[in-house]
């Protein structure tokens, strides 16, 4: 079996919105020679078209093809903006799937969602803001899962909760920026079967009072420091463990919430031309 074979046997899964004697060029090979173009660098219609133009006989030897010439980038615009969005993104997250099976320890994983802006989306001309995508990536794997596309009216915290009851997360760790510390992400942490790490946030200050008041009276469980040194700067973190049963008892946080995580950050910075050094840093937890 080629290398690629599973990627075109997933490709060809996507449905092809063409009709028969519109199907020229096979669709799961234009997605596939598409894919290696913006591989190469290719951030265009016009590059893939070269792409394919200038390897067609490499790549018509390589997988059993006998294209004449390569299609037109209008054609290809014509093709990639035809095909259902959902059932693409679906074949990939299978195909990413298809890469995880050989984990050894799922408990291990740790998967980092996080909201990205795509580039050059924004339409001053047609009034469109810019688009916001929701992306799983797995950290140890070095993949990512799966996107997701969050509405202009809302944000990504309905996007996160939707991610976390679609992916197979179970005895996974995921984490999540500050703006996800809310009960209904924890649930939905709770529901996957995984593990959340979440930064708590400011404007719940009962809670951060709560947290402060735990980690004051008790000794971590476990404690690390780290340094690190760079060009005029000297920096350190330590990292300790708390359990939380204190500092959620009788709230409704209680079954949400096991372990604070508590970080501190201190950087020293020199000043190249005084010699002098000051002193910068931040808790969190």
């Amino acid at each position: 079996m080629r290398p690629f074979d599973p990627l075109i046997a997933l490709l060809s899964e996507i449905p092809d919105p063409r009709r028969a004697e519109g199907k020229l060029y096979q669709l799961p090979y234009v997605l596939l020679f598409s894919i290696l173009a913006v591989v190469t660098g290719g951030n265009s219609y016009r590059a893939i078209k070269t792409f394919i133009a200038v390897n067609r006989e490499r790549l018509n030897a390589a997988f059993g093809l006998c294209w004449k010439r390569a299609p037109t980038h209008t054609a290809i615009r014509t093709i990639l903006q035809s095909l259902d969005p959902k059932a693409v993104e679906q074949a990939f997250r299978r195909h990413a799937m298809g890469l995880l099976d050989g984990a050894s320890d799922l408990s291990q994983r740790i998967v980092a969602l996080d909201g990205k802006t795509l580039r050059r989306s924004f339409d001053h001309f047609r009034d469109r803001k810019a688009a916001q995508l929701l992306h799983a990536f797995d950290t140890q794997a070095g993949l990512v899962l799966a996107h997701l596309d969050i509405d202009e009216k809302t944000n990504e915290i309905p996007a996160a909760q939707q991610l976390l009851g679609e992916l197979p997360l179970a005895h996974g760790t995921v984490t999540l920026d500050a703006l996800h510390c809310q009960k209904k992400t924890f649930e939905a942490v709770a529901q996957a079967e995984a593990h959340a790490l979440v930064q708590l946030k400011d404007n719940q200050p009962t809670l951060v009072q709560q947290v402060e008041t735990a980690c004051a009276s008790q000794q971590p469980s476990s404690r690390d420091t780290s340094s690190n040194t760079t060009r005029n700067r000297y920096e350190t973190r330590t990292v300790e463990v708390f359990a939380a049963t204190h500092a959620v008892a009788g709230t409704e946080w209680r079954p949400l919430i096991e372990t604070i995580v508590r970080v501190t950050r201190k950087v020293w910075h020199r000043n190249a031309k005084t010699g002098l050094l000051s002193r910068t840093g931040d808790l969190t937890y």
